[in-house]
This record gives C-alpha cells, structure tokens and sequence, in this order.
C-alpha cells in the first residue's frame, strides 16, 4: 500500500506534491511539537508582542508567549481536532446515508426529512446557538461540528449509494440472503470510495476552518489551548501597531488549506479517469 502510494506521488503534478509537501510539514509539527518546540505551550517568555529576533522567530504574543511555539501546538490541536471530527462525521453520514439508499421506504423518508431541517439552519449560527447551551469544552466542540457536518457526508453518499444499489451484482447479493451491514461494506463501499475520500479532503478543510471560525468568535477551542483562529484572535489588536503577529496563524490556515485542496484536486483527476 504505501509502496503504492509513493508511485503515485512520483508521477504526480507539480501543484500535487506542493500539496503533499505542505501537508507532511503539518503533521509533523503536530505530532514532534514538544521536540521542536523551544518553549512550553503556555509559558510566558518575554515582553508582550515582541518582534522576530533569534530567541523568538515569530515574536511573542499578547500575553508574552513565543509565538513559534504556540504555532506549532497549534498545529497539534486544530489538525487533531479536525481529524477527529472529519472522521466521526464520515462515520455517522456515511452509515445512515448508504442505509437510507439500501432501506428506502419510510427509513429513507425519516432519515431525509431530518436532515433537511438540520441543514435548514445556517451552519456557523446553528452551532453558535448550540455551544452557548451546551458549554465551550472540547469534547461538545466535537459532537455538535461533527453531527451538522454528518448532514453534508449523509447528502453524497446517499446519491453515490442509490445508484449503486441497482447495480445487478448488489441485486445479486440481496438474492443471495447477504445482511444490510454486508451490502454496505463488501458492495456499496468499494464502489463509493473515490467521491467519499475526495469529499473526505473537502470537509477536513471545511471542518478545519469552521474550527478556526468558532475559535476566533470565541466558542471553539478554549485558552490557554493554542489554537490557531483563537490566536488570531487573541493578536488582532497587534495590527493597530503595524505588527504582523496574528498574520502567522492566518497564514497557517491559509497554507493548510491550500495543501489538502491541491491534493484533493489531484485525487479527482486520477478518480475521474481523464489523462493529463
């Protein structure tokens, strides 16, 4: 698999293994960040907003932190976060969608019509009303992003599901007595993947951004927990006084973003079959 997969990034285009590049950089911030790091996450290190010196490569922050090392945490918690959200909201969309698409009848009906008023709400408003309820922490950041993001998951792989379920050889295995969790997984998965992972690329930055969103209003991920909207927020007031402070975290999400586009573009050319 991973002999594969380098491959395919060696005959990949150029915009492709930008993508790729930027995207390990990420990873491996989040995950060596108390290596890299010269300070701990939360330490108060110097003068407030400080500019870029040897001791500090990117300054300090508003409270005096060094804010190299909070960019690198940063990475840590918002990418993790993301993951963890994009993956639980695949999980639920996904089942419930190729389960509406398999059911029909009244399932479909049910599943459908409630997915609709979800998606009724404005996304950020709905969740800015929910987290005001439900409290700021982590793990109800998690739940709520992750079930109104399910609603978008449940939308494709329901259309991807309906038009496999008719395929002769899904008939074949229904004939054949095959349960529902069966279908699901030997039949319409395989057959589903290359729209699901694109869209997988697609919601991670969705997901990624509306993090960066909820924390720069104030109710994502909570201080002193580095994250980057919240230190753009946190720093805004640095761009009175000509300091380029909050631009580091702006432009992290920015290149993040970018990364995991680019290689979701790539995906979908191989997917689609089209030659260069």
């Amino acid at each position: 698999m991973m002999l594969k997969i380098i491959k395919l990034a060696r005959k990949s285009p150029i915009s492709a293994r930008i993508g790729f590049v930027i995207i390990v950089i990420n990873i491996c911030a989040a995950v060596f960040a108390p290596v890299i790091c010269p300070f701990g996450e939360t330490e108060v290190v110097g003068d407030t907003w400080l500019l870029a010196s040897a001791d500090h490569l990117l300054g300090t922050d508003h409270l005096g932190r060094d804010m190299f090392t909070r960019l690198i945490f940063g990475a840590r918690n918002t990418i993790a976060i993301a993951m963890i959200i994009t993956i639980l909201s695949f999980l639920i969309g996904t089942v419930t969608g190729f389960f509406a698409a398999i059911m029909g009848g009244w399932a479909d009906l049910v599943i459908s019509r409630i997915v609709d008023i979800l998606m009724a709400f404005p996304t950020l408003i709905f969740a800015l009303m929910v987290l005001s309820v439900v409290g700021t922490g982590t793990l109800p950041l998690i739940v709520v992003i992750a079930l109104l993001d399910s609603t978008r998951v449940y939308r494709l792989s329901r259309a991807v599901a309906m038009d496999i379920a008719v395929m002769e050889y899904v008939e074949a295995a229904r004939l054949r007595g095959e349960k529902l969790w069966w279908l699901m997984r030997d039949e319409i998965l395989p057959n589903a993947m290359p729209p699901l992972v694109a869209e997988f690329g697609l919601r991670f930055c969705f997901v990624f951004l509306f993090i960066a969103a909820l924390s720069f209003l104030g109710l994502g991920i909570q201080p002193p927990t580095a994250d980057w909207g919240g230190m753009v927020r946190e720093n805004a007031g640095a761009i009175t006084f000509g300091i380029m402070t909050p631009l580091y975290p702006a432009a992290a999400i920015a290149l993040l973003t970018i990364g995991v586009n680019l290689i979701v573009d790539w995906f979908l050319h191989i997917a689609s079959g089209l030659k260069e």
